[in-house]
């Protein structure tokens, strides 16, 4: 068990059976009154954020995670599966674990996957990929009625939003995290 001294970012706390992630904490010491730690929480496999505060001194049982490398090798009927980096060992990860990486992730792609006490908890890629647009309806100059985007199809089979001058073949760069467009890759 440790304190809320012990309380950074990316630390993982167990509450109530649950794993949460520190996203962002304060230590508070009020003129009056006991000090305390106010906390930013996102829960490890919902992605649901909550905040919550601990009295200063309060013991919370910190876990231990481990993020290791792996390399994506190919998606099957049961899941997806990855090769740890360093051992050469193969895991098959569901899609609930996977969830929206799913859509930016290629074969041989270099991910990291967090795992408690080796169960695989989520996956952390790039913060950005270059995808290749596979199908793209030609953008009409005129056509101003979707604000200058249309919809395309990159290569992992995800639909996005991207500008008018993008065409099918085209290699774009797409964040990760919120799976907009940012640019053409040179």
């Amino acid at each position: 068990m440790a304190s809320t001294a012990d309380i950074k970012n990316g630390v993982v706390l167990n509450l109530d059976g649950q794993l949460w992630t520190v996203v962002d904490f304060q230590h508070v010491k009020p003129g009056k009154g006991g000090a305390f730690v106010r906390t930013k929480l996102k829960n490890v496999v919902t992605g649901r954020t909550n905040d919550k505060t601990f009295n200063a001194g309060a013991k919370v049982d910190i876990e231990n995670v481990d993020r290791r490398d792996f390399t994506y090798l190919y998606a099957d009927g049961d899941g997806f599966v990855f090769m740890d980096s360093t051992d050469y060992d193969q895991i098959t990860l569901s899609d609930v674990v996977v969830g929206d990486a799913k859509n930016f992730m290629l074969e041989n792609q270099q991910v990291t996957i967090a795992l408690n006490n080796g169960n695989p908890l989520y996956i952390e890629l790039p913060t950005s990929v270059i995808l290749e647009v596979t199908y793209s309806e030609p953008g009409l100059q005129g056509d101003r009625s979707s604000a200058g985007t249309k919809p395309a199809t990159v290569e992992t089979g995800y639909e996005m939003q991207v500008p008018l001058f993008v065409e099918t073949g085209t290699k774009i760069k797409v964040d990760t995290r919120t799976g907009d467009y940012l640019g053409r890759e040179k």
